[in-house]
């Protein structure tokens, strides 16, 4: 079976998606990057995470040809796939529909420096003009968003999380998902107090040597 252990990680990560509250049913998407193969393992289009086998789980090339796998991949296995052919560092994707990130999504906001955990996605959580799911449209402007860093939420969808490995991009949508909260939070009683570049820049620096994990 190709990409065994990739394969693997899917399925335990995408049970962690609905353990943790980042996304309800069989929404969001998993996939994970072997550069060595060329290939990436991303989750089932429509499956219950929990009832998800390693062998269901679709293989494809950067390209979007499926390689192996009994189910099909998640109709946006190209704004997975647009990182690996264009983010040499980018190793796992994980995209969610979690509630505080999908509700700023919803309003179109870029989200701040409110809370230092921002630095997991960059200086700040930019958000991405809509565009329809499961489209390169989409695809592309996840990727132009999320620029150099390493989020963004969705415009009128979701939220995305990239990293080099998928440790670090589920941590990432987690704290993506907290900052967001956070904001809401306070824009609800006041204006938040916003950390100044060189305090996130600082905090960025430190993450840096999480990304790897």
């Amino acid at each position: 079976m190709l990409l065994h252990s990739e394969r693997k990680l899917v399925v335990e990560y995408g049970k962690k998606l609905l353990d943790t509250g980042l996304v309800t049913g069989t929404f969001g998407n998993i996939s994970v990057y072997n550069p060595e193969e060329n290939l990436m393992a991303i989750s089932p289009s429509g499956m219950d995470y929990y009832k998800t086998d390693a062998e269901d789980v679709a293989v494809l090339t950067p390209e979007g040809e499926q390689v192996d796998g009994s189910a099909s991949p998640s109709s946006e296995y190209d704004m997975h796939r647009v990182f690996y052919l264009h983010r040499p560092d980018v190793r796992a994707v994980v995209h969610t529909h979690s509630p505080f990130a999908t509700t700023l999504a919803c309003m179109n906001w870029t989200v701040p420096a409110v809370h230092y955990a921002v630095g997991y996605a960059g200086k700040e959580i930019p958000c991405a003009p809509y565009a329809p799911f499961g489209t390169w449209e989409l695809a592309q402007l996840a990727e132009k968003t999320v620029g150099d860093g390493y989020a963004c939420l969705l415009g009128n969808h979701g939220m995305l999380a990239v990293g080099e490995s998928l440790s670090y991009a589920f941590d990432t949508a987690q704290q993506v998902e907290f900052v967001c909260e956070m904001y809401y939070r306070c824009r609800s009683i006041g204006e938040p107090v916003i950390l100044p570049d060189e305090q996130i820049e600082s905090v960025m620096r430190v993450m840096h040597s999480y990304r790897k994990r």
